[in-house]
């Protein structure tokens, strides 16, 4: 606050060239905002059946490009290998959503159940339309979900103790296969 008071206070200070660049701020977040009110007012249509919707068009207007997870995946497996994973992700993220919402409906059940391992097996195939799991690396994500807590927190926001309700069910299903 000192630092902001001496500035202010500054004869160099250009108090009207200060309002202009935060005008000029405040109506780039407005446009961001708005554009951000038009595409879910599009996305309710299309849930609704109202219009269609592809891909691309869900994600309009949503600015990635300062993913923080994006740049340290990029720092530990190169351009290339994220890259691929991107242009393999975003067509697949409705599907992956609703695999969430479906296995956040069976929590409540026991990881080994059929049902869960049904759900499971469907995940486990569904990542694979994404990239190529052993089942070591399935478990692994698995054990992923809860060991980084910005997995856990983003998994979570389908149903309290998804991921660590995942992690167990993901192990019981490679446990079950690697018995086979």
């Amino acid at each position: 606050m000192k630092q902001i008071q001496r500035m202010m206070n500054d004869p160099s200070f250009d108090r009207e060239e200060a309002l202009r660049l935060q005008h000029r701020m405040l109506l780039e977040e407005q446009r961001r905002i708005h554009e951000m009110i038009r595409m879910i007012e599009k996305t309710i249509r299309h849930e609704k059946g109202e219009i269609d919707m592809s891909h691309r068009e869900k994600f309009e207007g949503f600015d990635f490009s300062e993913n923080v997870y994006e740049q340290e995946a990029r720092e530990k497996w190169g351009d290339a290998a994220v890259d691929e994973g991107n242009e393999n992700v975003l067509p697949q993220q409705e599907a992956i959503n609703e695999q969430f919402r479906r296995l956040a409906a069976l929590r409540m059940h026991a990881p080994h159940s059929n049902e869960v391992q049904e759900a499971i097996h469907a995940w486990y195939e569904l990542l694979h339309t994404i990239g190529t799991y052993s089942y070591e690396a399935f478990r692994g994500l698995g054990e992923l979900y809860v060991a980084d807590e910005r997995f856990t927190e983003n998994i979570d926001q389908f149903g309290e103790g998804l991921a660590s309700f995942l992690r167990e069910a993901m192990t019981y299903y490679v446990e079950q296969k690697k018995a086979l």
